[in-house]
Protein backbone atom coordinates (compact mmCIF):
# COMPACT_ATOMS: atom_id res chain seq x y z
CA UNK A 1 0.00 0.00 0.00
CA UNK A 2 1.25 3.80 -0.81
CA UNK A 3 2.28 5.59 2.32
CA UNK A 4 1.29 8.99 1.30
CA UNK A 5 -1.46 10.59 -1.07
CA UNK A 6 1.25 12.45 -2.98
CA UNK A 7 4.57 12.57 -4.47
CA UNK A 8 5.15 16.40 -2.74
CA UNK A 9 4.43 14.61 0.61
CA UNK A 10 6.86 11.54 -0.54
CA UNK A 11 9.73 14.31 -1.27
CA UNK A 12 9.23 16.08 2.01
CA UNK A 13 8.89 12.28 3.61
CA UNK A 14 12.75 11.86 2.37
CA UNK A 15 14.28 15.17 3.50
CA UNK A 16 12.86 14.60 6.90
CA UNK A 17 13.96 10.98 7.01
CA UNK A 18 17.14 11.72 5.52
CA UNK A 19 17.48 14.49 8.93
CA UNK A 20 16.55 11.88 11.07
CA UNK A 21 18.55 9.00 9.91
CA UNK A 22 21.60 11.52 10.49
CA UNK A 23 20.63 12.54 14.01
CA UNK A 24 19.68 9.54 15.41
CA UNK A 25 23.51 8.30 13.87
CA UNK A 26 24.99 11.66 15.30
CA UNK A 27 26.34 12.56 11.79
CA UNK A 28 24.08 15.59 10.95
CA UNK A 29 26.14 18.66 11.38
CA UNK A 30 29.16 17.27 9.07
CA UNK A 31 26.65 15.63 7.16
CA UNK A 32 23.94 18.22 6.57
CA UNK A 33 24.71 19.85 3.31
CA UNK A 34 25.35 16.58 1.69
CA UNK A 35 21.50 15.59 1.65
CA UNK A 36 20.44 17.58 -1.50
CA UNK A 37 22.90 15.45 -3.15
CA UNK A 38 21.39 12.10 -1.40
CA UNK A 39 18.39 12.82 -2.70
CA UNK A 40 19.03 13.71 -6.04
CA UNK A 41 22.45 11.81 -6.58
CA UNK A 42 22.68 12.46 -10.58
CA UNK A 43 23.37 14.86 -13.38
CA UNK A 44 19.96 14.99 -14.51
CA UNK A 45 16.74 16.78 -12.92
CA UNK A 46 13.99 15.10 -11.87
CA UNK A 47 11.68 17.70 -10.96
CA UNK A 48 12.88 20.73 -11.76
CA UNK A 49 14.76 22.82 -15.11
CA UNK A 50 18.14 21.43 -13.87
CA UNK A 51 19.63 19.99 -11.00
CA UNK A 52 21.41 22.53 -8.99
CA UNK A 53 17.72 24.50 -8.47
CA UNK A 54 16.65 21.48 -7.44
CA UNK A 55 18.85 20.89 -4.90
CA UNK A 56 19.10 24.14 -3.94
CA UNK A 57 15.32 23.88 -3.41
CA UNK A 58 16.36 20.91 -1.29
CA UNK A 59 18.27 22.54 0.61
CA UNK A 60 15.89 24.72 1.52
CA UNK A 61 13.47 21.91 2.67
CA UNK A 62 16.02 20.59 4.99
CA UNK A 63 16.08 23.88 7.26
CA UNK A 64 12.67 23.63 7.23
CA UNK A 65 13.07 19.92 8.15
CA UNK A 66 15.41 21.00 10.89
CA UNK A 67 12.92 23.82 12.50
CA UNK A 68 13.04 26.22 9.74
CA UNK A 69 13.66 30.14 10.29
CA UNK A 70 13.41 30.93 14.08
CA UNK A 71 12.91 34.36 13.75
CA UNK A 72 9.16 33.90 11.81
CA UNK A 73 7.35 32.86 14.36
CA UNK A 74 4.45 31.25 12.21
CA UNK A 75 4.78 27.69 11.96
CA UNK A 76 4.77 27.53 8.05
CA UNK A 77 6.50 29.07 5.62
CA UNK A 78 7.13 29.75 1.97
CA UNK A 79 10.07 28.21 0.10
CA UNK A 80 10.52 30.97 -2.09
CA UNK A 81 12.76 29.65 -4.81
CA UNK A 82 10.25 26.39 -5.48
CA UNK A 83 6.82 29.07 -5.80
CA UNK A 84 7.37 29.78 -9.35
CA UNK A 85 5.60 27.76 -11.93
CA UNK A 86 1.99 28.86 -10.88
CA UNK A 87 0.10 31.27 -12.83
CA UNK A 88 -0.05 35.11 -11.59
CA UNK A 89 -4.02 34.03 -11.77
CA UNK A 90 -6.69 36.12 -10.20
CA UNK A 91 -9.45 37.27 -12.76
CA UNK A 92 -9.84 36.15 -16.56
CA UNK A 93 -11.25 36.17 -19.27
CA UNK A 94 -11.66 33.21 -21.00
CA UNK A 95 -13.16 32.18 -24.91
CA UNK A 96 -16.40 32.10 -23.71
CA UNK A 97 -16.10 35.84 -24.36
CA UNK A 98 -18.07 36.64 -27.49
CA UNK A 99 -17.58 40.25 -28.32
CA UNK A 100 -20.79 41.74 -27.41
CA UNK A 101 -21.47 45.47 -28.29
CA UNK A 102 -23.16 46.12 -24.25
CA UNK A 103 -19.77 45.35 -22.77
CA UNK A 104 -21.02 46.02 -19.38
CA UNK A 105 -17.79 44.55 -17.95
CA UNK A 106 -16.13 47.93 -18.70
CA UNK A 107 -19.09 49.98 -17.37
CA UNK A 108 -18.43 47.89 -13.72
CA UNK A 109 -14.46 47.97 -13.70
CA UNK A 110 -13.68 50.73 -11.42
CA UNK A 111 -10.18 50.78 -12.78
CA UNK A 112 -10.22 50.94 -16.31
CA UNK A 113 -8.67 47.26 -16.56
CA UNK A 114 -11.10 46.06 -19.31
CA UNK A 115 -9.77 46.71 -23.08
CA UNK A 116 -10.71 45.18 -26.42
CA UNK A 117 -8.73 43.46 -28.97
CA UNK A 118 -9.10 44.19 -32.47
CA UNK A 119 -12.28 41.56 -32.59
CA UNK A 120 -13.91 43.45 -29.98
CA UNK A 121 -13.25 40.60 -27.05
CA UNK A 122 -12.58 41.72 -24.02
CA UNK A 123 -8.92 41.59 -22.16
CA UNK A 124 -7.69 42.95 -18.61
CA UNK A 125 -4.88 45.06 -17.92
CA UNK A 126 -2.88 43.42 -15.37
CA UNK A 127 -1.41 46.78 -14.71
CA UNK A 128 -4.98 47.96 -13.62
CA UNK A 129 -6.82 45.81 -12.55
CA UNK A 130 -7.29 45.11 -8.48
CA UNK A 131 -9.27 41.84 -8.62
CA UNK A 132 -12.70 43.29 -7.61
CA UNK A 133 -14.89 40.69 -9.32
CA UNK A 134 -17.00 42.97 -10.50
CA UNK A 135 -17.00 42.82 -14.44
CA UNK A 136 -17.43 38.46 -13.30
CA UNK A 137 -20.45 39.55 -11.85
CA UNK A 138 -22.09 41.43 -14.97
CA UNK A 139 -20.85 38.88 -17.82
CA UNK A 140 -23.81 37.78 -18.85
CA UNK A 141 -22.15 34.62 -20.86
CA UNK A 142 -20.17 34.16 -17.66
CA UNK A 143 -16.69 34.35 -19.57
CA UNK A 144 -14.40 36.27 -16.82
CA UNK A 145 -13.72 33.68 -13.95
CA UNK A 146 -11.26 33.80 -11.13
CA UNK A 147 -8.15 31.42 -11.11
CA UNK A 148 -6.37 31.46 -7.90
CA UNK A 149 -3.48 29.95 -6.96
CA UNK A 150 -3.76 26.31 -5.32
CA UNK A 151 -2.75 27.99 -1.60
CA UNK A 152 -4.80 30.96 -2.29
CA UNK A 153 -7.93 28.81 -3.06
CA UNK A 154 -6.68 26.30 0.31
CA UNK A 155 -6.56 29.44 2.18
CA UNK A 156 -9.78 29.92 3.83
CA UNK A 157 -9.05 33.02 5.78
CA UNK A 158 -7.32 34.86 2.81
CA UNK A 159 -3.76 34.77 4.55
CA UNK A 160 -1.72 33.98 1.58
CA UNK A 161 -1.42 36.77 -1.19
CA UNK A 162 1.04 37.28 -4.28
CA UNK A 163 4.52 39.21 -3.17
CA UNK A 164 6.10 41.81 -5.64
CA UNK A 165 8.28 38.71 -7.15
CA UNK A 166 4.68 36.72 -7.55
CA UNK A 167 5.60 34.17 -4.77
CA UNK A 168 3.29 33.53 -2.12
CA UNK A 169 3.51 35.73 1.16
CA UNK A 170 1.50 34.98 4.41
CA UNK A 171 0.12 37.29 6.42
CA UNK A 172 1.07 36.41 9.91
CA UNK A 173 -2.18 37.86 11.84
CA UNK A 174 -4.35 36.07 9.32
CA UNK A 175 -2.77 32.71 8.99
CA UNK A 176 -4.26 30.10 12.01
CA UNK A 177 -1.40 27.42 10.89
CA UNK A 178 -4.29 24.96 9.57
CA UNK A 179 -1.53 23.43 6.67
CA UNK A 180 -4.16 23.65 4.09
CA UNK A 181 -2.20 25.49 1.70
CA UNK A 182 0.78 22.97 2.78
CA UNK A 183 -1.09 20.11 1.19
CA UNK A 184 -2.59 21.81 -1.87
CA UNK A 185 0.35 23.48 -3.37
CA UNK A 186 1.79 21.45 -5.98
CA UNK A 187 5.37 22.24 -5.98
CA UNK A 188 5.38 21.66 -2.12
CA UNK A 189 6.58 25.32 -1.93
CA UNK A 190 4.61 25.78 1.20
CA UNK A 191 6.12 23.42 3.84
CA UNK A 192 5.72 23.49 8.47
CA UNK A 193 8.37 23.47 9.91
CA UNK A 194 9.49 20.04 11.71
CA UNK A 195 10.39 19.50 15.25
CA UNK A 196 11.46 16.45 14.84
CA UNK A 197 15.41 17.29 15.94
CA UNK A 198 13.45 18.12 19.38
CA UNK A 199 12.28 14.91 19.35
CA UNK A 200 15.39 13.41 18.53
CA UNK A 201 16.79 15.07 21.24
CA UNK A 202 14.63 14.09 23.53
CA UNK A 203 14.43 10.73 22.91
CA UNK A 204 18.35 10.38 23.17
CA UNK A 205 18.63 12.29 26.06
CA UNK A 206 16.38 10.02 28.10
CA UNK A 207 18.14 6.76 27.02
CA UNK A 208 21.19 8.16 28.32
CA UNK A 209 19.68 9.77 31.00
CA UNK A 210 17.09 8.11 33.18
CA UNK A 211 16.01 11.47 34.94
CA UNK A 212 12.93 11.38 32.77
CA UNK A 213 10.49 9.55 30.37
CA UNK A 214 9.43 10.80 27.29
CA UNK A 215 5.43 9.83 26.79
CA UNK A 216 3.52 9.85 23.02
CA UNK A 217 0.32 10.99 23.17
CA UNK A 218 -1.41 9.38 19.91
CA UNK A 219 -4.01 11.52 18.36
CA UNK A 220 -7.40 9.43 17.79
CA UNK A 221 -6.84 10.01 13.78
CA UNK A 222 -4.44 7.13 14.11
CA UNK A 223 -6.94 5.18 13.56
CA UNK A 224 -7.24 6.12 9.18
CA UNK A 225 -3.50 6.35 9.22
CA UNK A 226 -0.54 3.91 8.86
CA UNK A 227 -2.76 1.40 7.16
CA UNK A 228 -0.01 -0.57 5.72
CA UNK A 229 0.69 -1.91 9.55
CA UNK A 230 -2.28 -2.21 12.51
CA UNK A 231 -2.29 0.02 15.41
CA UNK A 232 -0.86 -2.03 17.74
CA UNK A 233 2.20 -2.52 15.22
CA UNK A 234 2.56 1.60 15.23
CA UNK A 235 2.27 1.85 19.33
CA UNK A 236 5.05 -0.81 19.26
CA UNK A 237 7.20 0.84 16.53
CA UNK A 238 6.78 4.34 18.69
CA UNK A 239 8.05 2.33 21.67
CA UNK A 240 11.36 1.18 19.72
CA UNK A 241 12.40 4.72 18.98
CA UNK A 242 12.72 5.19 22.48
CA UNK A 243 9.57 6.75 24.27
CA UNK A 244 8.51 5.08 27.65
CA UNK A 245 5.06 4.88 27.21
CA UNK A 246 2.20 5.65 24.56
CA UNK A 247 -1.21 7.28 25.84
CA UNK A 248 -4.15 7.97 23.35
CA UNK A 249 -5.23 11.34 23.42
CA UNK A 250 -8.68 10.58 23.00
CA UNK A 251 -8.60 9.99 26.74
CA UNK A 252 -8.07 13.97 26.77
CA UNK A 253 -10.91 14.34 24.56
CA UNK A 254 -13.35 12.29 27.12
CA UNK A 255 -11.99 14.94 29.68
CA UNK A 256 -12.57 17.68 27.64
CA UNK A 257 -16.32 16.19 26.65
CA UNK A 258 -16.95 15.05 30.48
CA UNK A 259 -15.47 18.75 31.23
CA UNK A 260 -17.23 20.70 28.40
CA UNK A 261 -20.56 19.50 28.76
CA UNK A 262 -20.94 20.91 32.51
CA UNK A 263 -19.12 24.44 31.19
CA UNK A 264 -22.16 24.37 28.50
CA UNK A 265 -24.58 23.78 31.15
CA UNK A 266 -23.56 26.46 33.30
CA UNK A 267 -22.80 29.04 30.76
CA UNK A 268 -25.44 28.34 28.21
CA UNK A 269 -23.78 28.74 24.93
CA UNK A 270 -20.11 27.45 23.91
CA UNK A 271 -17.58 27.24 20.83
CA UNK A 272 -15.41 24.57 21.14
CA UNK A 273 -11.48 24.69 22.19
CA UNK A 274 -10.40 21.48 20.81
CA UNK A 275 -9.08 22.58 17.52
CA UNK A 276 -6.31 25.27 17.97
CA UNK A 277 -6.73 26.45 14.19
CA UNK A 278 -10.51 27.78 14.75
CA UNK A 279 -9.81 29.30 18.08
CA UNK A 280 -7.07 31.41 16.31
CA UNK A 281 -9.57 31.73 13.63
CA UNK A 282 -11.94 33.56 16.38
CA UNK A 283 -8.97 35.54 18.15
CA UNK A 284 -8.24 36.85 14.42
CA UNK A 285 -11.70 37.43 12.97
CA UNK A 286 -14.34 37.50 15.53
CA UNK A 287 -12.45 38.85 18.90
CA UNK A 288 -15.96 40.14 19.89
CA UNK A 289 -16.85 36.49 20.24
CA UNK A 290 -13.71 35.06 22.67
CA UNK A 291 -15.87 35.09 25.81
CA UNK A 292 -18.13 32.17 24.39
CA UNK A 293 -14.57 29.83 23.78
CA UNK A 294 -14.61 27.35 26.02
CA UNK A 295 -12.11 27.69 29.21
CA UNK A 296 -11.24 23.43 28.59
CA UNK A 297 -7.58 22.71 27.50
CA UNK A 298 -7.49 21.02 24.50
CA UNK A 299 -7.45 17.00 24.67
CA UNK A 300 -3.56 17.49 24.08
CA UNK A 301 -3.00 20.13 26.63
CA UNK A 302 -5.22 18.51 28.98
CA UNK A 303 -3.61 14.83 28.75
CA UNK A 304 -0.12 16.52 29.25
CA UNK A 305 -1.20 18.26 31.97
CA UNK A 306 -2.70 15.45 33.57
CA UNK A 307 0.57 13.01 32.85
CA UNK A 308 2.92 15.74 34.19
CA UNK A 309 1.14 16.11 37.50
CA UNK A 310 1.61 12.37 38.22
CA UNK A 311 5.60 12.76 36.46
CA UNK A 312 6.61 16.43 37.07
CA UNK A 313 9.95 15.19 35.34
CA UNK A 314 8.26 13.82 32.05
CA UNK A 315 8.37 14.81 28.89
CA UNK A 316 5.42 14.62 26.70
CA UNK A 317 5.13 14.97 22.72
CA UNK A 318 2.05 14.76 20.58
CA UNK A 319 1.94 12.96 17.77
CA UNK A 320 -0.90 13.74 15.02
CA UNK A 321 -2.14 15.03 11.89
CA UNK A 322 -2.23 18.82 12.64
CA UNK A 323 0.41 21.38 11.57
CA UNK A 324 -1.44 24.30 14.68
CA UNK A 325 -0.49 21.84 17.24
CA UNK A 326 2.84 23.23 16.82
CA UNK A 327 1.84 26.82 17.53
CA UNK A 328 -0.47 25.84 20.12
CA UNK A 329 2.00 24.04 22.26
CA UNK A 330 3.64 27.80 22.39
CA UNK A 331 1.02 28.87 24.49
CA UNK A 332 1.76 30.40 27.38
CA UNK A 333 -1.16 28.07 29.43
CA UNK A 334 -0.22 24.57 27.16
CA UNK A 335 3.60 25.31 27.51
CA UNK A 336 4.23 23.80 30.68
CA UNK A 337 2.20 20.37 29.33
CA UNK A 338 3.45 19.53 26.11
CA UNK A 339 7.41 19.59 25.18
CA UNK A 340 7.12 19.18 21.06
CA UNK A 341 4.80 18.21 18.20
CA UNK A 342 5.30 15.72 15.54
CA UNK A 343 2.85 15.02 12.34
CA UNK A 344 2.23 11.57 11.39
CA UNK A 345 4.39 12.70 8.01
CA UNK A 346 7.13 13.24 10.55
CA UNK A 347 6.32 10.27 12.89
CA UNK A 348 6.42 8.14 9.42
CA UNK A 349 10.06 9.40 8.75
CA UNK A 350 11.07 8.95 12.45
CA UNK A 351 10.47 5.18 11.66
CA UNK A 352 12.52 4.96 8.65
CA UNK A 353 15.26 7.34 10.00
CA UNK A 354 15.88 4.68 13.06
CA UNK A 355 15.38 1.84 10.67
CA UNK A 356 11.96 0.28 12.55
CA UNK A 357 10.32 -1.33 10.47
CA UNK A 358 6.54 -1.82 12.44
CA UNK A 359 4.70 -4.25 9.63
CA UNK A 360 7.43 -6.93 11.56
CA UNK A 361 6.66 -5.38 15.23
CA UNK A 362 4.69 -7.31 17.73
CA UNK A 363 1.33 -5.49 18.33
CA UNK A 364 0.86 -3.87 21.69
CA UNK A 365 -2.19 -2.48 23.10
CA UNK A 366 -3.77 0.98 22.77
CA UNK A 367 -6.83 1.05 25.18
CA UNK A 368 -7.38 4.04 27.31
CA UNK A 369 -10.17 6.18 25.97
CA UNK A 370 -14.37 5.24 25.38
CA UNK A 371 -15.67 5.40 21.72
CA UNK A 372 -16.53 9.19 22.66
CA UNK A 373 -12.88 10.69 22.92
CA UNK A 374 -11.99 8.53 19.56
CA UNK A 375 -14.64 9.93 17.75
CA UNK A 376 -13.24 13.48 18.05
CA UNK A 377 -10.94 12.60 15.40
CA UNK A 378 -14.12 13.26 12.75
CA UNK A 379 -16.31 16.30 12.57
CA UNK A 380 -19.35 15.95 14.29
CA UNK A 381 -17.71 13.63 17.14
CA UNK A 382 -17.18 15.92 19.88
CA UNK A 383 -20.66 17.53 19.03
CA UNK A 384 -21.74 13.62 19.97
CA UNK A 385 -19.56 13.48 23.03
CA UNK A 386 -20.71 16.49 24.86
CA UNK A 387 -23.92 15.06 24.59
CA UNK A 388 -23.07 11.86 26.27
CA UNK A 389 -21.23 14.10 28.59
CA UNK A 390 -24.40 15.86 29.56
CA UNK A 391 -25.99 12.53 29.82
CA UNK A 392 -23.56 10.62 31.69
CA UNK A 393 -23.58 13.99 34.07
CA UNK A 394 -27.19 13.43 34.57
CA UNK A 395 -28.50 16.80 32.35
CA UNK A 396 -31.49 16.44 31.50
CA UNK A 397 -33.21 19.44 31.89
CA UNK A 398 -30.66 21.32 29.33
CA UNK A 399 -31.50 21.71 25.48
CA UNK A 400 -28.74 21.03 23.82
CA UNK A 401 -28.18 22.24 20.41
CA UNK A 402 -25.33 21.74 18.72
CA UNK A 403 -23.83 22.65 15.14
CA UNK A 404 -20.87 20.59 13.43
CA UNK A 405 -18.63 23.31 11.08
CA UNK A 406 -16.94 21.31 8.76
CA UNK A 407 -13.72 23.67 7.73
CA UNK A 408 -13.29 26.94 8.00
CA UNK A 409 -16.30 28.21 5.95
CA UNK A 410 -18.77 26.72 7.74
CA UNK A 411 -16.94 28.10 11.00
CA UNK A 412 -17.15 31.43 9.50
CA UNK A 413 -21.41 31.03 8.76
CA UNK A 414 -22.24 29.92 12.31
CA UNK A 415 -19.83 32.58 13.69
CA UNK A 416 -21.78 35.41 11.38
CA UNK A 417 -24.73 34.19 12.31
CA UNK A 418 -23.91 34.10 16.43
CA UNK A 419 -22.38 37.65 15.92
CA UNK A 420 -25.90 38.79 14.38
CA UNK A 421 -27.69 36.77 17.27
CA UNK A 422 -29.55 34.64 15.00
CA UNK A 423 -27.70 31.10 15.47
CA UNK A 424 -30.40 28.28 16.73
CA UNK A 425 -27.71 26.52 18.64
CA UNK A 426 -25.94 26.77 21.66
CA UNK A 427 -22.70 24.57 20.62
CA UNK A 428 -20.69 25.01 18.41
CA UNK A 429 -17.99 22.29 17.23
CA UNK A 430 -15.40 23.70 15.19
CA UNK A 431 -12.97 22.00 12.74
CA UNK A 432 -10.86 23.80 10.37
CA UNK A 433 -10.11 21.27 8.42
CA UNK A 434 -13.05 19.66 6.46
CA UNK A 435 -13.92 16.21 7.46
CA UNK A 436 -12.19 17.14 10.83
CA UNK A 437 -8.70 15.89 11.87
CA UNK A 438 -8.50 12.97 9.81
CA UNK A 439 -8.12 15.74 6.81
CA UNK A 440 -5.41 17.65 8.63
CA UNK A 441 -2.42 18.50 6.84
CA UNK A 442 -0.19 16.15 8.59
CA UNK A 443 -2.01 12.75 7.57
CA UNK A 444 -0.38 10.44 5.95
CA UNK A 445 -3.65 9.71 3.44
CA UNK A 446 -6.79 11.81 3.33
CA UNK A 447 -10.08 9.82 1.95
CA UNK A 448 -13.50 9.74 2.39
CA UNK A 449 -13.04 6.30 3.83
CA UNK A 450 -11.38 7.78 7.31
CA UNK A 451 -14.67 8.47 9.13
CA UNK A 452 -15.97 5.06 8.65
CA UNK A 453 -12.38 3.92 10.14
CA UNK A 454 -12.60 6.15 12.95
CA UNK A 455 -15.98 5.29 13.94
CA UNK A 456 -14.87 1.56 13.38
CA UNK A 457 -11.49 1.94 15.94
CA UNK A 458 -13.94 4.25 18.48
CA UNK A 459 -16.70 0.83 18.52
CA UNK A 460 -13.68 -1.54 19.68
CA UNK A 461 -12.95 0.69 22.91
CA UNK A 462 -12.96 -1.55 25.88
CA UNK A 463 -14.32 1.75 27.70
CA UNK A 464 -17.84 2.09 26.93
CA UNK A 465 -18.36 5.26 28.53
CA UNK A 466 -16.79 8.46 28.86
CA UNK A 467 -16.80 8.53 33.08
CA UNK A 468 -15.97 4.66 32.53
CA UNK A 469 -12.55 6.13 30.60
CA UNK A 470 -11.67 8.85 32.89
CA UNK A 471 -11.90 6.79 36.23
CA UNK A 472 -8.80 5.49 35.91
CA UNK A 473 -7.62 9.13 36.57
CA UNK A 474 -8.71 9.67 39.91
Amino acid sequence: MRKFDTKVQHLKYKVLTEVARLAFEGRLLENVMDIPKTIVPGKQPTMRCCVYKERAILGERVKLAMGGDRSNPNIIEVIDIACDECPVGGFEITESCRGCIAHRCEDACPRGAIVFDHEQKARIDKSKCVECGRCAKVCPYTAIVSRKRPCENACKVKAISMSEDKTAEINNLKCVGCGACVYQCPFGAIMDKSLILDVIGLLKNSCNNENYKVYALVAPSISSQFNYAKIGQVVSGIKQLGFHSVVETALGADMVADAESRELNERGLLTSSCCPAFVSYIKHEFSDLLGHVSHNLSPMAILGKYIKSRDPDAKVVFIGPCTAKKSEMRKDEVRPYIDSVITFEELQALFDGKGVDITTAEEEVLDNASYFGRIFARSGGLADAVREGLKENGITDFSYKPISCDGLEECRAALLRLRAKKLDANFIEGMACTGGCIAGAGCLTHGEKDKDQVDKYGREAFEKTIKDAISVLK
